[in-house]
């Protein structure tokens, strides 16, 4: 049984190949939001601000042939948090805008894997992120491996708010940066 489960996630993963297959079938990587945790740092004067941020779900679907990829990854962003009653306050209401816009959906386009072995790959996912009202070109560089019948998933990128129209909420004095730097420790489910 262990045996057989080693093999059928070796195969997944040999599915993450971009390479030519007759019998490619495309796969959908569903993600757990229960084992999923999503934090980000933005530094600022004399200090930063680390907090944590929710998925509510997501499922990414590709093509192993084309590396062409769909689904859709949604983070709550109502769920944002510091640990700072204030600050969270001013976040929310002042930055994130979250009652206006309550969610972020991350939409994939495309898988380009970089390297892969029998238990793991190193990939980047380009898709689309709707933030704040508005769309922008994100590229996710990930590492993945296979353990127990699930796929771990870890990424770190910038993503840089104050260009994308999000309020900066520097002021005379707090000089906030930016950037916020977000970090991803995920898990989900690999299948056809």
């Amino acid at each position: 049984m262990r045996m057989r489960r080693g093999v059928s996630l070796w195969m997944s993963l040999c599915a993450l190949s971009t390479a030519s297959s007759a019998t490619a079938v495309t796969q959908t990587l569903t993600l757990d939001p229960v084992a999923t945790k999503i934090e980000f740092v933005l530094g600022a004067t004399l200090h930063s601000a680390d907090g944590t941020i929710g998925l509510e779900g997501g499922r990414v679907e590709f093509d192993p042939d084309t590396g062409a990829a769909g689904g859709e990854i949604v983070i709550d962003a109502t769920s944002a948090a510091t640990g700072l009653a204030s600050r969270d306050h001013n976040m929310h209401a002042d930055v994130l805008e979250s009652a206006r816009f309550p969610t972020m959906i991350f939409r994939p386009s495309r898988l380009d894997v970089a390297r892969r072995d029998a238990s793991s790959a190193d990939v980047t996912l380009h898709g689309v992120l709707s933030m704040h009202g508005q769309e922008h070109p994100l590229a996710l560089p990930a590492k993945l491996a296979a353990h127990d019948g699930r796929i771990s998933i870890e990424t770190d990128f910038d993503l840089p708010y104050v260009d994308w129209g999000v309020p900066d909420y520097s002021k005379f004095v707090l000089r906030v940066d930016r950037f916020v730097r977000v970090t991803v420790h995920g898990e989900g489910v690999l299948g056809p």
